[in-house]
């Protein structure tokens, strides 16, 4: 029990970390998280939406292995990303040199 209340714990300091990063338009990765917020309709399960013209220019500038870092992350999952879904972005926007996560 004491190690659920750890990790609930510490997803919920990453959540308010994230949530204060967006209201001071902080980056993550190269990219504003604003920015990165774009593209949730195309990595939110159960029916995900294409990458837009704006998420994929907004990765263009991301750096992109700083992002496969947060794959295994809880983060994602706590904001209702998928991160199988995350990792295929590059990819479908055909981003050269997209690394694979």
């Amino acid at each position: 029990m004491e190690a659920a209340v750890k990790k609930l714990f510490v997803v919920t300091v990453v959540v308010l970390l994230l949530v204060a990063n967006i209201s001071n338009a902080q980056t993550l990765c190269k990219v504003s998280v604003s920015g990165l917020m774009t593209c949730k309709a195309a990595v939110t399960p159960p029916n995900p939406a294409p990458p837009s013209a704006n998420c994929c220019s907004v990765l263009s500038n991301a750096d992109l292995r700083c992002l496969c870092s947060y794959k295994n992350s809880n983060l994602l999952p706590s904001l209702g990303i998928d991160p199988n879904l995350a990792v295929q972005l590059p990819e479908k926007c055909k981003l050269p040199h997209a690394p694979h996560c």
